[in-house]
Formats: C-alpha cells, sequence, structure tokens
C-alpha cells in the first residue's frame, strides 16, 4: 500500500527488500514472536474537522483536576513568569539542535554560556557544563565522574537521606557501571557523620554524595564532611535543589567538588514529570572529568566577543573508550528557560521568593501542629518542606484533601511531606489547614 505523503513507491520498497534479502515488510520483523504481535484493529477515531478536534481535546482536558500542591518531595510548584514560555516558543529555539558550527550558532551558545555563568555563581563552583536530562541522572554522572576522577577506587558513599527516586537511578548506573554503592546510615533525620567517617577510612572510596535539604526536607550541617572525605581522597558530591541555594549555604560553601541536582524549581512548570533540566557544577581541576559540553567565551580575528564549544567530552566528538560519559543533546531549551528565569527574578527576587516559600512552609507547619493531629517526626530545622505524622487515618485525610482540590503533600510511610512555595496563599495554607483539623 503506498501513502501519498511517504515518498518510496512500490519499485523502491522493492529494491530495498531485496537489498537486505526479504520478500515483504512483514519479514523485517519475523524474528518477533506471534504471540506478542499486535493483530486487531487500532482503537483510532475517525476523521475529524479542526473544530472537532479541538472539542475533543477540550474534552479530554476538561477531565484533569486542578489541585492547589502542597506536594514536592523533589518537584516543586514555582511561579513562572508568562514572557518565558512566549520567548521559547520562538522557532529559532524550539527547532535548534546542537551547536556543532559555532559561527551560525552564537545565539544558542551564548544563553549556553550565560546558564553556565549563573549556575556556578548560584552554586558557588568554579565550571559549570551546558546542563544535564535532569536531577537524577544529573547525580548518577556525578556518582561515575568521582570513579572516573579516582585511581583504582569503586566504592561511592550514599547519605541514607537522599530521595529514594535518585537513589533507585544511582543503583541502576551502578550495576552496570561495577561500582560498589554503599549507603551512609542515618540519625535523627540526618547523615550520620560518624558512620560516614567509619566507611571512609575502610578506603577505597571515590565519593561520598549527600542532599540539601535532604529527603524529609532537613537542612542538614556539613560542617567538617568535606575535609573528612578529602582526607581519603574522595571527592565530596551535594545534590540539591537549585531555588533554594538563593539563601541556603552553597555546594561551593560546604568544600564541595561537585553540586548537582535539578533546575526544574527554576521556574520550570511541574508537567508530570518533565522535560525538567539537571545542573552539574565542579571545582575546575575536575573539569576534564565533567560529561556534557561547555561553551566558553572569546574574541575572533577582529577583536569581537565569540561563544565557542570549548570541551566535548562525549563520544561523538572524542575515542569513544575515552569518552566521560555518553550522555547526547542535552536540554538546551530547559537550559534557555531557566536563564531567562533567573534574569527575570534577579539575586533579589530569587530570594525574595525562597524567603516566601519558607516562612510558608513554617506558617503550615505551626497551624498543623496546633491541631493536635500532627507531631514532627524529627526535630531538625527545615526550609520549605516538612515530614510530619498524623495520628489519624491518612489515606482518609489525603482522599479529603483531594475532595477539596488540594493536593496535601507526598506520602512517606505512616506521614505526610508538605512542601510550600511562594504561590501558596495564607488563604490555602489555613484551608489545607481547616480539612486537616476536622
Amino acid at each position: 500500500m503506498t501513502y501519498k505523503y511517504f515518498p518510496h513507491t512500490e519499485e523502491d520498497l522493492k529494491a530495498m527488500l531485496e537489498k537486505v534479502g526479504v520478500e515483504s515488510l512483514d519479514g523485517l520483523y519475523a524474528q518477533i514472536p506471534e504471540s506478542i504481535c499486535f493483530k486487531d484493529d487500532y482503537d483510532l477515531p475517525s476523521e475529524m474537522s479542526e473544530m472537532e478536534v479541538r472539542q475533543q481535546f477540550e474534552a479530554l482536558g476538561s477531565q484533569n483536576q486542578q489541585l492547589t500542591c502542597f506536594a514536592g518531595h523533589g518537584v516543586y510548584d514555582h511561579y513562572t513568569p508568562s514572557v518565558i514560555p512566549n520567548l521559547l516558543s520562538r522557532s529559532e529555539f524550539l527547532t535548534s539542535y546542537t551547536p556543532y558550527q559555532a559561527e551560525i550558532s552564537q545565539g544558542t551558545l551564548h544563553y549556553i554560556f550565560e546558564y553556565q555563568s549563573m549556575m556556578a555563581e548560584l552554586t558557588g563552583m568554579d565550571i559549570s557544563n551546558a546542563s544535564m536530562y535532569d536531577g537524577t541522572t544529573a547525580a548518577a554522572e556525578a556518582m561515575m565522574m568521582t570513579v572516573a576522577a579516582g585511581k583504582k577506587v569503586d566504592r561511592v558513599l550514599v547519605s541514607e537521606t537522599m530521595n529514594g527516586k535518585t537513589l533507585e537511578v544511582l543503583r541502576c548506573y551502578a550495576l552496570h557501571r561495577g561500582i560498589k554503592l554503599e549507603i551512609v546510615a542515618m540519625k535523627n533525620g540526618v547523615t550520620d557523620l560518624n558512620d560516614l567517617k567509619t566507611k571512609l577510612l575502610e578506603g577505597g572510596v571515590a565519593g561520598v554524595m549527600v542532599q540539601q535539604p535532604n529527603v524529609y526536607g532537613i537542612v542538614e550541617d556539613f560542617t567538617g564532611y568535606a575535609d573528612a572525605c578529602h582526607a581519603q581522597k574522595a571527592l565530596f558530591v551535594v545534590d540539591g535543589v537549585a531555588a533554594n541555594l538563593a539563601v541556603l549555604k552553597t555546594p561551593g560553601e560546604w568544600g564541595a567538588d561537585i553540586a548537582v541536582g535539578d533546575g526544574q524549581s527554576l521556574g520550570i512548570p511541574m508537567q508530570w514529570g518533565g522535560p525538567y533540566v539537571g545542573y552539574m557544577c565542579c571545582t575546575e581541576k575536575l573539569i576534564r572529568k565533567m560529561p556534557g559540553r561547555i561553551v566558553g567565551m572569546t574574541r575572533d580575528n577582529r577583536g569581537q566577543r565569540a561563544f565557542v564549544l570549548t570541551l566535548q567530552a562525549r563520544e561523538q566528538h572524542i575515542r569513544r573508550q575515552k569518552a566521560t560519559s555518553n550522555i547526547c543533546s542535552n536540554q538546551s531549551l530547559m537550559a534557555l528557560w531557566v536563564t531567562v528565569y533567573l534574569s527575570l527574578m534577579g539575586k533579589h527576587g530569587l530570594k525574595e521568593a525562597a524567603e516566601m516559600s519558607y516562612a510558608g512552609a513554617h506558617y503550615l507547619c505551626d497551624e498543623l501542629l496546633k491541631t493536635g493531629h500532627f507531631t514532627l517526626v524529627y526535630d531538625q530545622p527545615f526550609f520549605n518542606e516538612f515530614y510530619v505524622k498524623y495520628d489519624g487515618d491518612g489515606n482518609q485525610l489525603y482522599q479529603r484533601f483531594i475532595d477539596a482540590g488540594i493536593l496535601g503533600g507526598v506520602r512517606i510511610g505512616e506521614g505526610f511531606l508538605f512542601a510550600v512555595t511562594e504561590k501558596r496563599t495564607k488563604e490555602e495554607i489555613d484551608n489545607l489547614v481547616k480539612i486537616a483539623a476536622l
């Protein structure tokens, strides 16, 4: 059968099939077992007019229940300035690909350079790459980076207070890379420094990975962690929520060698899990172990500012066995999103949004504790997310939230992990507390 939008004629198909030694198109799939082949008709609607298509999708969209979000656990409901999606919808951004030819990719290279500059400043690190897929894979790349930078070491220590989703990705990468991933115990909701030091003294450790704030929203004190790691020739990696770095101590200030995390909190909508953007920053001495690519600024022969791909350490550019990673096209569209967001918000705007999130979370926590139904699981400092235990039926309470149009946190075990951002109003917080107090 031929289709008017397909360029191949029957003669073309016949010639290609003869070339590969197959009699028909079905022969290309002869090795696939018949038992798993789909033989029924596809459940596709009949053709529609443009107006009917629009009505169809509007009807589908109306089935979504819009909830007031008090959930976090790695993904946060931050405000997105309307100018960002409008700018990113321009065709030169939506259709751009890897800027192989610097002379005709100056715009793309420029915004990537600005992204790197902003992320390096935000994390307090020397170098930033041109972004990663998301926070979890950025953490996995950091894990592999510590092993690549070490000498005959294959152990990586990860705090028990790391987000469970990130831990699962780390375990997957470690399994197929021959990396021995070991968990550092927690004590009262934070990483146990004594257990970390004990495991470091056993030797063979390439890196130590911690999270800030941790999976319970707790802001950990990493004083002495970098010294303990460096004394045993191990690298110190801090995984953190990007937006929180506007007010929290930066990975650079903690003495980290590598900083990674998800940039979704920098104005990227939650949108069912992606696309997001992972950030990775490091000290200058690790620059050649960093995956992805780095854009640099220089001057051309006329003295004008120009941007170039300075380092490209993936397998398409160098010998495969020398590649630091096989990470391919970075999420540069989302890196541009972050760049525009940071430019619009500025230092004062970022700080104000973070402080509003902090204040809202502490107000919600105090009000929930006043109901007598909630208790803090860990008596530790937190930022905009906190973990509480409920004295009633947690599942019933969660459903009451849903019925009232509220996404009431994330269930972790028997407790609730609540998150508050600058978007949540006092009225919305009071409404949640009112429902929880019933």
